[in-house]
Parts: structure tokens; sequence; C-alpha cells
């Protein structure tokens, strides 16, 4: 791993946390060129800390502001000269029953996980296709199978998952890559960050972080499957087996999926 990414710039969107924090550190030790955002001053100002002599590049932005992203993917290629690889990592989830929540959390979760990538990914593209690189999708299992009390997070991992196949034939001719990966539960802040009915982070999360695959095994994974050029990549059995009964068994999926989110018709998970 370490050769192929070497000197390559790798672009990581929601980079302070999590599988994005993980890849930075691992692309940085491999010796690629990374630029990654937040919408955390604090955050990014440590991690840049951390790494004073490294070639990382940190900027402020908010993926669900196309001008953010625009001028995060300008300063990049301005940065470095060009754009090797882009994982579009950033993302929310959300933790509501559509009965209780407002359309706002639906918005909300739609502009950060799919507008996000499609902002990015446009802005990056003029490079990736002179470079002929690679784009990524960081997805979910909610993509194949939606999942109960994440409905906003499911219907945005399904469009960005379609979204990606449909330019990743697009874009066969031009020699750029392009694929999506569905880690799973994977221990992160990303569910302590969800969102409520409200649209507001819920501050905790009702799963057991401590069986879960850890972020930094995560991205090991996802990194190589850049290399070896995936089209897919899922991670966990339970994500494999999810998907699978999903497709050819989906009554029973249905069943499955309802024992173990709900409880007495209470959400629990």
């Amino acid at each position: 791993m370490d050769s192929y990414f070497k000197d390559k710039v790798v672009v990581v969107t929601g980079g302070t946390d999590g599988i994005g924090k993980a890849l930075v550190d691992d692309l940085l030790m491999a010796g690629a060129k990374v630029a990654t955002c937040g919408r955390d001053h604090d955050k990014l100002y440590r991690l840049q800390a951390s790494y004073p002599s490294s070639p990382l590049h940190t900027m402020v932005a908010d993926v669900s502001s196309e001008n953010d992203c625009r001028r995060f993917m300008e300063t990049t290629i301005k940065f470095f000269g060009g754009i090797d690889v882009l994982i579009n990592n950033a993302g929310v989830s959300m933790r509501a029953l559509l009965k209780d929540s407002t359309t706002e959390v639906t918005k909300k979760v739609m502009e950060i996980n799919f507008f996000g990538a499609v902002y990015c990914t446009k802005y990056a593209l003029n490079s990736l296709i002179e470079r002929k690189g690679t784009i990524v999708g960081v997805s979910s299992i909610a993509g194949y199978r939606g999942l109960p009390g994440r409905n906003a997070y499911s219907a945005s991992k399904f469009a960005l998952q379609g979204w990606l196949e449909a330019i990743k034939t697009e874009l066969m001719d031009d020699g750029v890559h392009v694929m999506w990966v569905c880690p799973g539960f994977t221990a992160s802040n990303i569910r302590h960050a969800a969102l409520n009915k409200d649209g507001q982070s819920h501050g905790e999360t009702s799963m057991d972080e401590s069986k879960m695959m850890s972020a930094e095994e995560c991205a090991k994974h996802i990194l190589r499957s850049i290399q070896k050029k995936k089209r897919t990549l899922v991670l966990t059995l339970q994500g494999k087996q999810t998907i699978f009964l999903n497709k050819f068994f989906p009554k029973l999926a249905d069943k499955l999926t309802h024992r173990f989110f709900f409880k007495k018709g209470q959400l629990i998970k």
C-alpha cells in the first residue's frame, strides 16, 4: 500500500473524526499528499499540529455548501497541483421515526451525505479525469437495505450509490475508477452526532460500540480496496448477510430488521 499512495494527492472529506481521521493518518504514513476538510476549526488545527512537516492541506468547510466544496477543491488543486483520489467520506446519520421527525431532518441529511459528494466530485472532476484518478463514496449497508429510524440516512445512501453507479459507467472511457464502500456498523462518532427528530445531535448512541469494527481497521480495508480498484466493498459478516437476505428473501429481511430495531413497538436501536 505504501508505494501505491506515495506522492499521490488524496482528498478525504470529513477527516477529523472516525473513519476519515483514520484514513488521513494512514495516507500520510504511506507518503500521500492529503487534503481534508471539516466544520470544526479546532479539530482541524489539532490535526494539522499533529503533522507539522507533512504534506497536509486542511480547510474549514461544510460539504452541504456548494461554495465551500468548490473552494476546497480549488485550493487543494492549487496547493498540490491536482487530485488523484477523492474519498467522499463526510456524512451524518439520523435516528428518528418518520412520524416524529420534521422534513428538515431529511433535507439536512441529503444535503450532507448526497449533495456533499456531488459537489466535491463535480469540482474535482476535471483534475481526476486528467490524472485518470479514483472516486470513492463511503456509503453504508443502509444503501442496500432501508433501515427503520434511519429513513433519511437510508435515502441518502441509496441515492449516493445509484449516482456513483451511473457516473462509474459515464467515466469508463475517461479512465476514472469509481467505487463505493459499505463499512457496516463501525465504531465512530457518527452515531453520537446522529440527528434526532428535530435535526439536533443525539449526543449518545443506542448501539454497543465495543463490538464494532474499529475506524482504523475499516480505513485499512478501504485503502486496500482502492489500490485493487474494486467496484464495491462490503465490510462485516452482518453487512454481507443483510444484503444477501434483502436481495433473495426480502420478506424475511423485513421481519429480521424489524426484530433487530424494535421492541414492543418502540425503536430501541
